[in-house]
């Protein structure tokens, strides 16, 4: 929710274009479908051996990437994203990029801003982000933020707002929730090693 409609700083507005990676993955499924609500273009990437998942989301334009070999990570080198990127935006390029797999995107990330658009870095599914100059970003007079759930909950109040919005919009049948499977909580282990292998297509229970 703080993805969609803060960490952005509202640089972006509603009929503009959003670009969200992994949105595959359970946190980004939420995040293409709240960007939907808010009314921003979106473009998703996600392998394409998760393409059952990714394609009802909504995404005004998908780019499915292959796997590495023997895992279920995305390959981001298999596809010339930001000509992609460049191509569906009429070479303007997104004004917000919600990103995180880290490591793995934060060049094609940067390079498909729109001018003054802003990379949001919330996470490290790949590695983290290495350093990179200030100067990176002159190309487009560009932002970027790594923010964090805390610092966009600061007190009952915005807490409480958040929360609303999300079950509201689940309750109006406007958010769909993904469950990938159930674990018996003695299995913990098992479900944590399920997640780090990228196998996961939503989210994953417990079950006490």
């Amino acid at each position: 929710h703080y993805l969609t409609t803060s960490a952005h700083a509202d640089l972006i507005k509603p009929g503009e274009w959003c670009l969200i990676h992994g949105v595959a993955g359970g946190t980004c499924q939420w995040a293409a479908q709240m960007a939907k609500l808010r009314g921003y273009k979106v473009i998703g990437t996600a392998p394409k051996g998760k393409k059952d998942v990714a394609e009802p989301l909504g995404c005004d334009e998908l780019i499915l990437v292959d796997e590495v070999p023997g895992t279920s990570y995305e390959d981001y080198t298999s596809v010339d994203v930001v000509s992609r990127i460049k191509e569906v935006t009429g070479g303007e390029g997104v004004k917000c990029v919600i990103d995180g797999i880290g490591k793995a995107t934060v060049d094609i990330s940067i390079d498909s801003l729109a001018r003054r658009g802003i990379f949001v870095s919330f996470g490290n599914a790949s590695g983290a982000v290495p350093a990179f100059p200030v100067l990176r970003l002159i190309g487009k007079s560009a932002y970027v933020t790594r923010p964090k759930l805390l610092d966009y909950t600061t007190d009952r109040e915005e807490l409480v707002w958040r929360a609303n919005e999300v079950f509201g919009w689940l309750k109006e049948g406007k958010l769909k929730v993904a469950v990938d499977t159930t674990f018996p909580l003695e299995q913990a282990t098992e479900g944590h090693l399920y997640l780090e292998a990228g196998k996961s297509k939503g989210k994953l229970l417990y079950e006490i």
